[in-house]
Parts: structure tokens; sequence; C-alpha cells
């Protein structure tokens, strides 16, 4: 019997190569695949093959190989344990050398700062998101993983945690939870990312929230929300046209009884997400370009709440919806 130190050093990325499962995206450093926890069309589960780590973007989970067949054999950590150690789920497992391991693996904040780099607003800028609008919500935060330094556009979460998404990175830091906006309103816009939010809000500019809003960061965080969306009489849910996502909009629905969840994905059919809406919806306009000066740079309050100047009118109709 291997000793467990043994056993999570065993690759991944093999162990995936076992079952017959392929990276879609790959390179010495890490490869993405299509989830082998869930359903979905485009890849979000990531192998870092230097850690020999793996993490589910869609569920905001990741672990060693020992949590992975945790979760695809439905076992407990002692029966993970002897599946791995006696080598029946592994037959195509290696051994990662320990010398290719970093010794600082963990992600470390360094500072948030107003967000100017213009990577960071082109990256925003590809993905349709008005920069008066990112520069309100989101801030530019320098971290280290590994003893290297990184920056991203930042968006915090309401236990201060931050969402951290570049051209090159989607992740985020501890700890992992909702982020919430509350404007004292009876009615509610809730989605499953940041980007989505933003997107619902460039398509709206100039007009700005009084409603209030909940970013679930993942739709694992669902149950966090709950207790924040469930005290609105009217909740529009802008979740993903996938599987996931119809399967969020249908627990919230049962999960908030005594409110009228109306399901606004309707709107953006033929396209993954809000996001996704934009980005098409975008592609025929003319081309202006806008850049973030101090005088734009409408920092949200502690978690995005804006002040009372600032509240706008981006609330949808309570019966018919909203058109995106």
């Amino acid at each position: 019997m291997k000793t467990i130190q043994a056993i999570k050093c065993l690759s991944i990325r093999a162990y995936l190569a076992g079952r017959g499962l392929r990276p879609t995206k790959d390179n010495p450093r890490y490869g993405l695949y299509l989830s082998p926890l869930r359903k979905e069309h485009t890849p979000s589960f990531k192998v870092d093959y230097a850690q020999n780590l793996w993490y589910d973007f869609g569920l905001g989970a990741g672990g060693s190989i020992i949590d992975l067949v945790m979760r695809l054999e439905r076992c407990d950590f002692a029966q993970a344990l002897r599946l791995l150690g006696n080598g029946e789920r592994t037959p195509m497992a290696v051994p990662v050398p320990s010398s290719d391991l970093p010794t600082d693996p963990a992600l470390r904040l360094l500072s948030d700062i107003p967000l100017r780099h213009p990577a960071l607003v082109g990256y925003l800028s590809s993905r349709g998101i008005d920069p008066i609008i990112a520069s309100a919500c989101c801030r530019e935060v320098h971290y280290a993983v590994g003893g290297r330094n990184y920056f991203a556009v930042g968006f915090r979460n309401d236990a201060g945690g931050w969402e951290l998404r570049s051209a090159r990175f989607k992740g985020g830091s501890s700890p992992k939870h909702i982020t919430t906006i509350d404007n004292q309103s009876d009615t509610v816009i809730a989605f499953e990312g940041f980007m989505d939010f933003l997107a619902y809000l460039s398509l709206k500019y100039p007009e700005r929230l009084r409603i209030d809003a909940a970013v679930l960061n993942s739709v694992v965080n669902l149950p966090k929300a709950v207790p924040f969306i469930s005290r609105h009489p009217v909740i529009h849910a802008f979740f993903d046209n996938d599987e996931a996502g119809r399967k969020t909009t249908s627990d919230l629905i049962r999960l908030c009884p005594r409110s009228e969840v109306i399901d606004q994905s309707s709107f953006y059919s033929g396209h993954k997400d809000v996001n996704d809406y934009l980005i098409a919806r975008i592609k025929d306009r003319p081309k202006t370009t806008k850049t973030i000066s101090d005088k734009q740079d409408h920092s949200c309050r502690n978690d995005l709440q804006p002040s009372k100047a600032e509240t706008a009118t981006i609330e949808p109709p309570r019966r018919k919806g909203v058109k995106v």
C-alpha cells in the first residue's frame, strides 16, 4: 500500500488519460479539460501539471488526485486511498517528481489598485465590457504564485476574496463567496459570474443600477445567496444557457417559494450567457475607444454599493422580464 504522499504524487494527467479523457487545450504547464464531474461544452476543468492539482471553475472546487477520485467514484477518503493505492483506478498513473513541485504554490495577494493597466482594460474591452463600468465594479489586483508576480481584473466578494480574470488566467483567492449589492429594492437580478453582471450593466449603460444584485461567483454558491435573494418578491435569473444554468434556475425556484423567479435566459437564447450575447451584439457596432481616467473611476463602496448620486434605472419590469 502506497503512502498518502506517494498517492498524491500520482499524475492526475495520466489518471485522466487512463479514463480516456484528453485536454482540449494543452501546454507544458497545464491542460484544460471538459469537466469529468459534470456536463459542459466549454472546458473549465484545469489540471496544473507542475503542482499536480486540479480545479473545476464551474464547481469552484479542486484538490489532489485523492479529492478527484472521491468525487468521481463517490467514495470516502479511505476508499479513494484504497483504490489508488491498489492501482484499481490508476492503470496509467506515474509519479510526479518532487522537484517539479513549487515550494510556494499558494496564491498570495499583494495589492489592489484602480483598474488602469492597458492589458486588463483591453481584455475587458474584448469581452464587450464598458471601461467606466469596469472601473466602478472592479480593481486591478496584483498577486504572487510560486514566487512570481502577476496581475488581473479583480471582482471582490462579500467575504473579502477576489474573482480574478485576465486573458491568461481564470481563478480566484480565498475565501470563495457571493457578491451582493443591496439598494434596499424589492427586486433582485442574479448572475452566475461577474462577467455576465458587467455585461448586463454595459448593455444598460449609461443607466445605473438601483435595484439589488447577486453574483454567485460559482453555481455551487447558490445556497449562500439564498438568504439575500429570497427576501425579494421578484427575482430575475440571468444564468447560463446550459445544463448547470438551467439546474441553478430550477433550484432557485425551489429554494425561494415565496418569490416570483423569472428566467431571463430566453432573451439571450442562442448564446451561452449574457456576456456572449453582448459580444455578438457589438460586433456590428462602430468601434469607439474609451479610457479610464481618474474622473471616471467611480470606485464602488465596499461590496460594489453605489452612492445615491450614482443609482439609476436598470430595473426589470416585474412581470414581463428584461429585454437585454
